[in-house]
């Protein structure tokens, strides 16, 4: 059965989850987000309806080696970490992270709404993904599932 088009924000999320080892998993508690591109069986690029509540943040700090990202603000407005500077994004404004650039973003909603937003990024094989941060490494395996350890290689 071919899937038909749906609203998206009937599209099942989930709240809070995320594959980050703790002591970081929580950081991302009050982020909710649908699986866009997963629902349809996209396998290519995923497409992530995401809502951060006031105080929320979209991910840990990161940059990616191999995997390109693009956000796109729709409701709220979030701040928009980019290296060491800082700026407030407004709906209809958008941001694409080049990957290997080694610049570390992240969203953080400091505001007291809700920020929606879309997310896209491709899935491209053998990714690394570095927290500048934190005691943080992830590595794509060949399967696709991701594997965290400490910057210093040693397991979670």
């Amino acid at each position: 059965m071919k899937p038909v088009p749906i609203a998206a924000e009937s599209i099942p999320g989930t709240m809070g989850q995320t594959i980050y080892p703790e002591p970081f998993a929580d950081r991302v508690k009050g982020r909710l987000k649908r699986k866009l591109g997963a629902f349809f069986g996209l396998t290519n690029f995923g497409v992530n309806l995401t809502h951060l509540s006031p105080g929320a943040v979209s991910a840990l700090a990161h940059h990616h080696s191999k995997q390109d990202e693009f956000i796109f603000i729709l409701e709220g407005t979030p701040t928009l970490i980019l290296g060491e500077e800082e700026f407030i994004l407004h709906p209809g404004e958008c941001y694409g992270f080049k990957a290997g650039t080694g610049i570390a973003h992240q969203l953080v909603n400091r505001s007291t709404e809700i920020v929606t937003y879309l997310e896209m990024g491709d899935r491209t094989e053998g990714d690394e993904v570095e927290y500048p941060h934190d005691d943080l490494k992830a590595t794509q395996l060949p399967n696709g599932v991701w594997k965290f350890t400490h910057q210093d290689g040693c397991e979670y």
